[in-house]
């Protein structure tokens, strides 16, 4: 009797192994589809192409940024979607810009993530700014979708 009781739990502990495994590798998945959406979403940022844009975002996606006020305190501004992808496709009009992406730091399950990503910001390759973007996004069945971008910007301190 023993020796069953030591195959069946031997047994649960080589399943429940198993089941952790699989959703690790799961988590895993979930991230590097999150980190690819953002990356097809600076990429149409970059050419100025909103059609790519729309692809990856939610179409209520809030977009703000933490701004520091001239008392030195610090309050959001936001900004509506449509004025977002007028600006986009009328800077690939007039000048370049390139968001640099220095790290990806995602939390994912299967509906939800949140991204953080330092970056530099460079204006026709001079620089211009830093800060961090995090993304909020949520799975709607076939793929991730941006909820809400926040971003901060400074120009010193960078490194």
């Amino acid at each position: 009797m023993k020796r069953y009781c030591v195959i069946i739990s031997m047994f649960f502990t080589g399943v429940i192994i198993g089941q952790k495994n699989g959703t690790m590798d799961n988590v895993a998945t979930y991230k590097k589809e999150v980190k690819q959406t953002i990356v097809e979403f600076f990429e149409g940022f970059h050419k100025g192409d909103t059609s790519i844009i729309r692809k990856t975002i939610d179409q209520d996606i809030t977009l703000k940024t933490v701004i520091k006020t001239k008392e030195g305190s610090y309050s959001t501004r936001s900004t509506n979607v449509s004025d977002f992808m007028r600006v986009i496709h009328e800077m690939a009009q007039k000048s370049r810009w390139n968001e640099r992406l220095l790290l990806f730091k995602i939390e994912a399950d299967k509906q939800l993530a949140t991204a953080w990503t330092p970056y530099e910001f460079y204006l026709n390759d001079t620089f211009s700014h830093c800060g961090i973007n995090t993304f909020q996004l949520y799975h709607d069945g076939t793929q991730w979708k941006i909820l809400s971008v926040v971003d901060t910007r400074k120009k010193e301190d960078c490194q």
